[in-house]
């Protein structure tokens, strides 16, 4: 009589996406024990690497030329056992037959983890101009280098986080540098228009040039960027033009997959992607945070790393899978400042509980109805996190604040009942 084999799990795991996600996706996946096969699949020819860097390290005078890996060949190879495809973007994905498509070749699994990040978006009718960059990988990163060291007059596009740490490279080389920002006041999405404006002053006090309430008509050169012309007609000089408008998730290789995508592949709290053994973490999910009970989709740092680790996790004992939810932080180095935000921002308001928003330091506390839900600090880096965990508990704003009088007993009492 013929033994009966039965399986007990997936036999293979492949990982889309050989950023921070999906390196920390196969590194949790040989800690849990999986002993299978496990792919990782990556659109670059560079082993992985950390992306904060290359907007503040990498373009720093004088600063490190070579990206930060997480792992080297020999630790992804022959210790974690990974199958490496680097340089192979993945084209296409048939969740019936459990392969994913790269190139015209096949690779089958069992469990999936999509973890392909975002793009940033680029600027029409520049593609075929030398010196206009987007700045997301590590060759982006390395031509801004080189134009910033060989003197640029620099124009960003955007006065988001990477776009002003774009700026704040230039300006440390005391080179002429230019912020073009289409809103009226810049990270009103992100931390909305007072603090946005108190964050924009250290562009100013810097000697960047910030040009808010105005949209790009053009970038004029022949062959090489020469200038930005402005909808009100005005043309500013440029060497450089860094594109800092945004990303959107990596998700046009799922076309005709049948995955639910919108802004991201949709998730629910346990990251699940619609298909049997199919995961999704890192820029490119948008899933279920449970702790606000809302739909996110977060390009953080933190984020990406611990999605990563819970989707490999879940996607292997689906049987014993966890929700993931977490309180969003990032960071941000400006003109030698630090900005940090944890939580979300919301519209009920928020208090300013230690400094000043026009000057060196501030922390800022947001709240929606009774609840804390957010906190931005400038050079508040003690601060942060005591109020990232009272985020994750469900603080009441009220205990936030009294909590902000024994840290910060020299609290302002400058208050917004919305933004």
């Amino acid at each position: 009589m013929r033994a009966t084999t039965v399986r007990t799990g997936p036999s293979s795991l492949v990982v889309v996406g050989a950023s921070l996600a999906g390196v920390r996706a196969v590194e949790a996946a040989r800690k849990a024990g999986f002993a299978g096969r496990i792919t990782l699949i990556g659109d670059e020819r560079h082993l992985p690497y950390d992306r904060p860097p290359l907007s503040k390290d990498l373009l720093a005078p004088g600063g490190p030329i070579d990206p930060v890996t997480f792992r080297s060949r020999a630790e992804l190879v022959d210790e974690l056992g990974v199958e490496l495809l680097l340089d192979a973007p993945a084209t296409g994905l048939d969740p019936e037959a459990q392969v994913v498509d790269i190139g015209g070749d096949d690779v089958a699994y069992d469990a999936l983890v999509v973890a392909t990040g975002a793009a940033a978006r680029s600027l029409p009718g520049t593609e075929n101009l030398v010196g206009v960059h987007v700045l997301r990988t590590l060759d982006d990163a390395r031509a801004v280098r080189r134009a910033l060291d060989e003197g640029a007059r620099t124009v960003v596009v955007g006065a988001g986080f990477i776009g002003s740490e774009v700026a704040s490279a230039a300006r440390k080389r005391g080179l002429p540098a230019t912020i073009v920002e289409a809103l009226p006041t810049p990270l009103v999405r992100s931390v909305g228009p007072d603090l946005g404006l108190a964050l924009a002053s250290l562009h100013t006090r810097n000697g960047t040039a910030l040009r808010c309430g105005q949209s790009v008509d053009v970038v004029e050169g022949t062959g090489r960027v020469e200038g930005v012309r402005l909808a009100d007609g005005t043309v500013i000089d440029a060497d450089l033009v860094v594109v800092g408008i945004g990303a959107v998730p990596r998700t046009e290789w799922l076309a005709g997959s049948g995955l639910p995508v919108e802004n991201g592949v949709i998730c629910d709290e346990f990251l699940r992607a619609g298909a049997p053994g199919v995961y999704a973490a890192g820029d490119v999910a948008r899933w279920h945070n449970v702790l606000f009970d809302r739909s996110m989709r977060v390009e953080h740092w933190s984020t990406a790393a611990e999605q990563g680790a819970r989707a490999a996790r879940n996607a292997l004992s689906p049987a014993q899978a966890q929700s993931y939810a977490t309180v969003p932080y990032f960071w941000s180095d400006w003109y030698g400042s630090r900005i940090q935000f944890a939580g979300v921002a919301t519209n009920d308001g928020y208090e300013i509980v230690s400094g000043d928003p026009a000057g060196d330091h501030f922390v800022a506390l947001y709240r929606e109805g009774d609840r804390l839900t957010g906190v931005l600090t400038l050079n508040g880096q003690r601060h942060v996190m005591k109020y990232r965990r009272l985020i994750a508990q469900r603080a009441r704003f009220d205990e936030a604040v009294a909590f902000a009088q024994t840290v910060t007993p020299t609290r302002s009492t400058a208050t917004a009942t919305s933004h």
